[in-house]
Protein backbone atom coordinates (compact mmCIF):
# COMPACT_ATOMS: atom_id res chain seq x y z
CA UNK A 1 0.00 0.00 0.00
CA UNK A 2 3.15 2.72 0.15
CA UNK A 3 4.73 3.90 -2.98
CA UNK A 4 7.63 1.61 -3.61
CA UNK A 5 7.71 1.67 -7.41
CA UNK A 6 7.12 5.36 -9.36
CA UNK A 7 4.46 4.70 -12.04
CA UNK A 8 4.10 8.00 -13.96
CA UNK A 9 0.83 8.67 -16.06
CA UNK A 10 2.43 8.18 -19.34
CA UNK A 11 3.43 4.53 -18.18
CA UNK A 12 -0.19 3.60 -16.80
CA UNK A 13 -1.72 5.09 -19.70
CA UNK A 14 -0.31 2.99 -22.16
CA UNK A 15 -0.28 -0.04 -20.00
CA UNK A 16 -4.19 0.46 -20.00
CA UNK A 17 -4.55 0.27 -23.54
CA UNK A 18 -5.29 -3.87 -22.33
CA UNK A 19 -7.72 -3.14 -20.91
CA UNK A 20 -11.25 -2.16 -21.63
CA UNK A 21 -11.95 0.92 -19.10
CA UNK A 22 -11.32 3.79 -20.66
CA UNK A 23 -8.75 6.30 -20.89
CA UNK A 24 -7.06 7.92 -17.48
CA UNK A 25 -8.02 10.87 -15.92
CA UNK A 26 -6.09 10.81 -12.56
CA UNK A 27 -3.13 8.78 -11.27
CA UNK A 28 -2.81 9.59 -7.49
CA UNK A 29 -0.93 7.66 -4.79
CA UNK A 30 -1.59 5.81 -1.99
CA UNK A 31 0.61 6.19 1.05
CA UNK A 32 -0.69 3.84 3.74
CA UNK A 33 0.80 0.54 4.72
CA UNK A 34 4.25 -1.38 4.25
CA UNK A 35 3.51 -4.29 1.83
CA UNK A 36 2.71 -2.95 -1.92
CA UNK A 37 2.83 0.31 -4.02
CA UNK A 38 -0.85 1.44 -4.59
CA UNK A 39 -2.44 4.00 -6.42
CA UNK A 40 -5.83 5.50 -7.28
CA UNK A 41 -6.91 5.57 -10.77
CA UNK A 42 -9.68 7.25 -12.18
CA UNK A 43 -10.59 6.78 -15.82
CA UNK A 44 -13.12 8.51 -18.20
CA UNK A 45 -15.34 4.74 -17.34
CA UNK A 46 -14.74 4.78 -13.01
CA UNK A 47 -12.21 4.62 -10.13
CA UNK A 48 -9.76 1.94 -9.66
CA UNK A 49 -7.17 0.87 -7.05
CA UNK A 50 -3.58 -0.32 -8.91
CA UNK A 51 -1.66 -2.27 -7.06
CA UNK A 52 2.07 -3.26 -8.03
CA UNK A 53 3.18 -6.37 -5.59
CA UNK A 54 6.28 -5.77 -4.13
CA UNK A 55 7.12 -9.51 -2.23
CA UNK A 56 4.46 -11.60 -3.90
CA UNK A 57 5.36 -13.22 -6.86
CA UNK A 58 2.73 -13.78 -10.01
CA UNK A 59 3.17 -17.26 -8.97
CA UNK A 60 1.59 -17.07 -5.53
CA UNK A 61 -1.50 -14.24 -6.70
CA UNK A 62 -3.91 -16.15 -8.78
CA UNK A 63 -4.85 -17.11 -5.04
CA UNK A 64 -5.66 -14.02 -3.74
CA UNK A 65 -7.43 -12.49 -7.06
CA UNK A 66 -9.69 -15.88 -7.55
CA UNK A 67 -10.31 -15.37 -3.89
CA UNK A 68 -11.40 -12.23 -4.34
CA UNK A 69 -13.29 -12.65 -7.38
CA UNK A 70 -14.86 -15.82 -6.00
CA UNK A 71 -15.77 -13.57 -2.89
CA UNK A 72 -17.03 -10.93 -4.68
CA UNK A 73 -19.40 -13.11 -6.49
CA UNK A 74 -21.27 -14.28 -3.88
CA UNK A 75 -22.19 -10.71 -2.83
CA UNK A 76 -19.28 -10.02 -0.02
CA UNK A 77 -18.05 -6.38 -0.10
CA UNK A 78 -13.99 -6.80 -1.62
CA UNK A 79 -12.67 -5.69 -4.21
CA UNK A 80 -13.10 -7.72 -7.43
CA UNK A 81 -10.09 -7.81 -10.20
CA UNK A 82 -10.45 -6.53 -13.58
CA UNK A 83 -9.94 -8.72 -16.50
CA UNK A 84 -8.02 -7.66 -19.16
CA UNK A 85 -9.25 -8.12 -22.87
CA UNK A 86 -7.34 -11.77 -22.58
CA UNK A 87 -9.37 -12.37 -19.43
CA UNK A 88 -6.24 -12.22 -16.93
CA UNK A 89 -6.39 -10.46 -13.71
CA UNK A 90 -2.25 -10.34 -13.96
CA UNK A 91 0.35 -8.12 -16.09
CA UNK A 92 3.28 -7.10 -15.43
CA UNK A 93 4.31 -2.69 -15.11
CA UNK A 94 7.38 -1.57 -14.43
CA UNK A 95 9.12 -5.08 -13.66
CA UNK A 96 6.22 -5.83 -10.58
CA UNK A 97 3.13 -7.85 -11.12
CA UNK A 98 0.30 -5.57 -11.21
CA UNK A 99 -3.69 -5.85 -10.81
CA UNK A 100 -6.38 -3.00 -11.06
CA UNK A 101 -9.60 -3.87 -8.45
CA UNK A 102 -12.54 -2.11 -8.47
CA UNK A 103 -12.88 1.18 -5.80
CA UNK A 104 -15.11 0.54 -2.74
CA UNK A 105 -16.97 3.09 -1.20
CA UNK A 106 -16.39 4.29 2.60
CA UNK A 107 -13.39 5.34 4.53
CA UNK A 108 -11.83 3.21 7.33
CA UNK A 109 -13.31 3.84 11.14
CA UNK A 110 -10.57 5.19 13.40
CA UNK A 111 -12.46 5.10 16.47
CA UNK A 112 -14.94 1.88 16.36
CA UNK A 113 -18.42 1.34 18.88
CA UNK A 114 -20.04 -1.49 19.14
CA UNK A 115 -22.70 -0.51 16.10
CA UNK A 116 -19.33 -0.97 13.55
CA UNK A 117 -18.02 -3.80 15.66
CA UNK A 118 -21.53 -5.58 15.38
CA UNK A 119 -21.40 -4.57 11.53
CA UNK A 120 -17.76 -6.31 11.21
CA UNK A 121 -18.64 -9.82 12.68
CA UNK A 122 -21.51 -10.22 10.43
CA UNK A 123 -19.44 -9.77 7.47
CA UNK A 124 -16.64 -11.89 9.07
CA UNK A 125 -19.09 -14.84 9.24
CA UNK A 126 -20.44 -13.93 6.06
CA UNK A 127 -16.68 -14.53 4.15
CA UNK A 128 -16.04 -17.73 6.24
CA UNK A 129 -19.36 -19.20 4.50
CA UNK A 130 -18.95 -17.99 1.20
CA UNK A 131 -15.20 -19.16 0.83
CA UNK A 132 -16.33 -22.61 1.78
CA UNK A 133 -16.68 -22.86 -2.59
CA UNK A 134 -13.29 -21.46 -3.03
CA UNK A 135 -11.13 -24.32 -4.25
CA UNK A 136 -7.34 -22.70 -4.01
CA UNK A 137 -4.95 -23.77 -1.64
CA UNK A 138 -2.73 -21.46 -0.16
CA UNK A 139 -1.70 -21.89 3.64
CA UNK A 140 -1.49 -18.86 5.69
CA UNK A 141 1.76 -17.23 4.58
CA UNK A 142 2.19 -15.43 7.91
CA UNK A 143 1.41 -18.87 10.09
CA UNK A 144 3.69 -21.02 12.55
CA UNK A 145 6.81 -21.56 10.26
CA UNK A 146 7.46 -17.47 9.32
CA UNK A 147 6.88 -16.70 13.14
CA UNK A 148 9.79 -18.80 13.63
CA UNK A 149 12.07 -17.37 10.83
CA UNK A 150 10.91 -13.76 11.63
CA UNK A 151 11.50 -14.67 15.45
CA UNK A 152 15.22 -15.20 14.42
CA UNK A 153 15.70 -12.33 12.34
CA UNK A 154 14.06 -9.98 14.95
CA UNK A 155 15.65 -11.78 18.13
CA UNK A 156 18.95 -9.48 18.26
CA UNK A 157 17.24 -6.35 18.39
CA UNK A 158 15.25 -7.23 21.72
CA UNK A 159 15.73 -6.56 24.94
CA UNK A 160 16.34 -9.49 27.23
CA UNK A 161 12.85 -9.11 28.23
CA UNK A 162 11.32 -9.19 25.15
CA UNK A 163 13.28 -11.58 23.63
CA UNK A 164 11.94 -13.73 26.34
CA UNK A 165 8.43 -13.07 25.98
CA UNK A 166 9.34 -13.95 22.10
CA UNK A 167 10.74 -17.13 22.76
CA UNK A 168 8.31 -18.20 25.53
CA UNK A 169 5.50 -17.89 23.48
CA UNK A 170 6.83 -19.48 20.16
CA UNK A 171 6.81 -22.42 22.50
CA UNK A 172 3.28 -22.43 23.83
CA UNK A 173 2.08 -22.17 20.52
CA UNK A 174 4.02 -24.98 18.91
CA UNK A 175 2.64 -27.14 21.73
CA UNK A 176 -1.16 -25.52 21.39
CA UNK A 177 -1.05 -25.47 17.58
CA UNK A 178 -2.36 -29.30 16.56
CA UNK A 179 -5.73 -27.68 17.24
CA UNK A 180 -8.76 -29.91 15.11
CA UNK A 181 -10.32 -26.41 13.89
CA UNK A 182 -12.72 -25.35 11.20
CA UNK A 183 -10.31 -24.61 8.40
CA UNK A 184 -11.22 -22.02 5.14
CA UNK A 185 -9.70 -19.45 3.16
CA UNK A 186 -9.53 -16.22 5.77
CA UNK A 187 -8.46 -12.53 5.50
CA UNK A 188 -5.56 -12.67 8.13
CA UNK A 189 -5.34 -8.83 8.63
CA UNK A 190 -9.20 -7.66 8.52
CA UNK A 191 -7.94 -4.75 10.63
CA UNK A 192 -9.53 -1.68 11.28
CA UNK A 193 -7.88 0.08 7.89
CA UNK A 194 -8.87 -2.49 6.08
CA UNK A 195 -12.86 -1.80 6.27
CA UNK A 196 -14.35 0.66 4.81
CA UNK A 197 -17.73 2.69 5.95
CA UNK A 198 -20.45 4.45 4.50
CA UNK A 199 -21.55 6.14 7.53
CA UNK A 200 -22.88 3.32 9.52
CA UNK A 201 -22.81 0.68 7.13
CA UNK A 202 -20.09 -1.60 5.69
CA UNK A 203 -18.68 -0.34 1.63
CA UNK A 204 -16.15 -2.58 1.36
CA UNK A 205 -13.18 -4.67 2.90
CA UNK A 206 -9.88 -4.15 1.53
CA UNK A 207 -6.37 -5.84 1.36
CA UNK A 208 -6.51 -9.60 0.83
CA UNK A 209 -3.05 -9.96 0.04
CA UNK A 210 -1.99 -11.88 3.67
CA UNK A 211 -5.07 -14.21 3.07
CA UNK A 212 -4.03 -18.08 2.99
CA UNK A 213 -6.06 -21.22 4.10
CA UNK A 214 -5.89 -21.36 8.47
CA UNK A 215 -8.27 -21.93 10.97
CA UNK A 216 -11.47 -19.63 10.58
CA UNK A 217 -10.64 -18.76 14.40
CA UNK A 218 -7.96 -17.43 13.83
CA UNK A 219 -9.22 -14.60 11.60
CA UNK A 220 -12.21 -14.04 14.12
CA UNK A 221 -8.74 -13.44 16.31
CA UNK A 222 -7.06 -10.97 14.71
CA UNK A 223 -10.44 -9.02 13.74
CA UNK A 224 -10.85 -8.79 17.46
CA UNK A 225 -7.48 -7.83 18.87
CA UNK A 226 -7.91 -4.93 16.70
CA UNK A 227 -11.42 -3.39 16.82
CA UNK A 228 -12.35 -4.39 19.98
CA UNK A 229 -9.20 -3.51 22.16
CA UNK A 230 -8.22 -0.26 23.84
CA UNK A 231 -4.49 1.37 23.85
CA UNK A 232 -3.75 -0.64 26.41
CA UNK A 233 -3.79 -4.06 24.61
CA UNK A 234 -7.16 -4.68 26.98
CA UNK A 235 -10.74 -6.16 25.46
CA UNK A 236 -13.15 -3.89 25.52
CA UNK A 237 -16.06 -6.02 26.42
CA UNK A 238 -18.88 -4.01 24.52
CA UNK A 239 -17.05 -3.76 21.53
CA UNK A 240 -16.02 -7.68 21.74
CA UNK A 241 -19.50 -9.10 22.68
CA UNK A 242 -21.24 -7.07 19.64
CA UNK A 243 -19.05 -8.51 17.32
CA UNK A 244 -18.71 -12.23 18.51
CA UNK A 245 -22.71 -12.29 18.99
CA UNK A 246 -23.01 -10.83 15.36
CA UNK A 247 -20.72 -13.59 14.07
CA UNK A 248 -22.81 -16.42 15.69
CA UNK A 249 -25.89 -15.74 14.55
CA UNK A 250 -24.27 -16.53 11.27
CA UNK A 251 -22.19 -18.73 11.99
CA UNK A 252 -21.89 -20.80 15.67
CA UNK A 253 -18.32 -21.57 17.01
CA UNK A 254 -17.44 -25.17 17.36
CA UNK A 255 -17.02 -26.35 21.31
CA UNK A 256 -13.70 -27.33 19.73
CA UNK A 257 -13.34 -23.21 18.90
CA UNK A 258 -14.69 -22.42 22.36
CA UNK A 259 -11.96 -24.51 24.03
CA UNK A 260 -9.31 -22.80 21.57
CA UNK A 261 -10.31 -19.26 22.10
CA UNK A 262 -7.89 -18.22 24.27
CA UNK A 263 -4.76 -19.67 22.35
CA UNK A 264 -5.76 -17.95 18.68
CA UNK A 265 -6.31 -14.47 20.61
CA UNK A 266 -2.67 -15.20 21.59
CA UNK A 267 -1.18 -16.68 18.27
CA UNK A 268 -3.39 -13.25 16.59
CA UNK A 269 -1.25 -10.74 19.08
CA UNK A 270 2.39 -13.14 18.20
CA UNK A 271 1.65 -12.86 14.84
CA UNK A 272 1.17 -8.91 14.22
CA UNK A 273 3.84 -8.27 17.14
CA UNK A 274 6.07 -10.07 15.41
CA UNK A 275 5.52 -8.54 12.00
CA UNK A 276 5.84 -5.39 12.70
CA UNK A 277 9.01 -5.72 14.55
CA UNK A 278 10.44 -7.31 11.29
CA UNK A 279 8.92 -3.77 9.40
CA UNK A 280 10.04 -1.80 12.13
CA UNK A 281 13.55 -2.92 12.25
CA UNK A 282 13.84 -4.40 9.10
CA UNK A 283 13.00 -1.93 6.66
CA UNK A 284 12.59 -1.59 3.08
CA UNK A 285 13.39 1.68 1.10
CA UNK A 286 10.42 3.52 0.07
CA UNK A 287 9.21 6.24 -1.84
CA UNK A 288 6.05 6.67 0.91
CA UNK A 289 6.07 3.98 3.93
CA UNK A 290 4.64 3.38 7.39
CA UNK A 291 6.12 0.81 10.02
CA UNK A 292 3.45 0.86 12.68
CA UNK A 293 4.82 0.77 16.28
CA UNK A 294 5.92 -3.07 17.10
CA UNK A 295 5.11 -1.70 21.10
CA UNK A 296 1.35 -2.30 20.63
CA UNK A 297 1.21 -5.90 19.54
CA UNK A 298 3.31 -6.45 22.61
CA UNK A 299 0.75 -5.04 25.04
CA UNK A 300 -1.86 -6.84 23.21
CA UNK A 301 0.13 -10.10 23.83
CA UNK A 302 0.57 -9.35 27.31
CA UNK A 303 -2.58 -8.52 28.30
CA UNK A 304 -3.85 -12.14 26.45
CA UNK A 305 -1.36 -13.91 28.23
CA UNK A 306 -2.56 -12.59 31.69
CA UNK A 307 -6.88 -12.44 31.01
CA UNK A 308 -8.25 -14.57 28.53
CA UNK A 309 -11.41 -13.50 26.83
CA UNK A 310 -14.32 -15.86 26.62
CA UNK A 311 -15.62 -16.53 23.29
CA UNK A 312 -18.98 -17.14 24.63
Amino acid sequence: MSVFTRVTADELSSWLKRYAIGTLLDLQGIAAGIENTNYFVTTSQGRFVLTLFERLGAGELPFYLNLMAHLARQGIPCPAPVADQSKSYLGNLNGKPATLVTCLPGVPVGSPQPRHCEQVGAILADTHLAGRGYSGGLENPRGPRWWRDAAREVSSFLDADRRELLDSELEFQMRHRALDLPRGPIHADRFRDNVLFEGDRIGGVIDFYFAGIDALLFDVAVTVNDWCVNPAGEIDRERAAALLAAYRRVREFTPAEQEAWPVLLRAAALRFWLSRLYDFYLPRAGELTHAHDPEHFRRVLEARRARPFPLV
